[in-house]
């Protein structure tokens, strides 16, 4: 196989950062839409299915179904059931974050079922993470959102899922991507029948989180991952869990407090440190 030209890589690099601006709307587009969260969690889905599934007959690229493909698939409507229920009980920032904490249970998962022995940096890595993840639990104490955090976790564990079985022998991301969130949208689109505000204005954020967080972000992100260099995705990646809560903060005017800013900082701080250290190590 030959190299990747400059030009692909510059354009790769550019898709993974606007899949990281996409998934990074999630947040506000949750908070700003007056529905219960499992409704929001289906018409997105169902949405983002449509336009993954566009894109899959644009490019002829046939759904793959396998064992692998189903497991992601499954994790993935875990991820964001999970992620759409807690961002409704606690802050954006706290849903995002610990969601990020996804490559700490990597390294369990591979430890517990596979009898992979985690490095130094493995067990370092997931001490650091555990102890921003404290922090986070302790301001939930304080502020009445811990069972949004415990959501936020589990999100973490399902996201974990996904980036194993995508990674995993047969795997197909955009089959897992589209057979996720075709799943989600069946099973969760019937609560829209509770709602009762129908606006345009609302109509059009279900919309936008559907096509752009979801649907899009998965499509340019499956774009660029392939041609992107491991660190700068890695770095690039790791835009989202910073800007999801600014844009909270910008539109909607939630704010988080130190406790949680700091654990923050140390569970984004040392997630991108690791990926750097994975990806200068292949």
């Amino acid at each position: 196989m030959s190299s990747p030209s400059d030009l692909q890589i510059r354009k790769a690099t550019l898709c993974v950062f606007l899949a990281s601006i996409c998934f990074s709307t999630g947040g506000l587009f949750i908070k700003m839409i007056p529905w219960g969260a499992l409704a929001i969690n289906g018409a997105r889905n169902l949405i983002g299915a449509c336009v993954i599934g566009i894109f899959l007959l644009a490019t002829h690229h046939r759904v793959v179904i396998n064992r692998t493909v189903i497991i992601g698939a499954l994790s993935l409507v875990g991820v964001t059931t999970l992620y759409a229920l807690a961002n409704k009980m606690t802050t954006a920032a706290n849903t995002i974050v610990l969601q990020y904490t996804a490559p700490v249970f990597v390294i369990l998962f591979m430890a517990l079922i596979f009898h992979s022995r985690p490095s130094k940096t493995d067990v370092l890595t997931c001490t650091a993470v555990l102890f921003g993840v404290c922090l986070f639990f302790i301001d939930g104490l304080q502020s009445g959102g811990t069972f949004g955090n415990i959501l936020a976790l589990l999100s973490g564990v399902c996201y974990a899922g996904v980036f194993m079985m995508n990674a995993g022998k047969n795997a197909d991301a955009l089959s897992s991507s589209f057979l996720g969130q075709l799943a989600a949208g069946i099973c969760f689109t019937p609560f829209c029948a509770a709602e009762s505000d129908f606006s345009v204005k609302t109509l059009l954020m279900v919309f936008a989180l559907g096509a752009i967080q979801v649907g899009l972000a998965y499509i340019l992100l499956s774009a660029g991952i392939r041609y992107t260099p491991p660190v700068t995705a890695s770095l690039i990646t790791g835009l989202e869990p910073v800007l999801n809560p600014i844009w909270v903060a910008a539109f909607y005017h939630e704010t988080i407090s130190g406790l949680a800013f700091i654990g923050a900082f140390i569970v984004i701080g040392t997630i991108i440190l690791y990926n750097l250290h994975r990806a200068n190590s292949t």
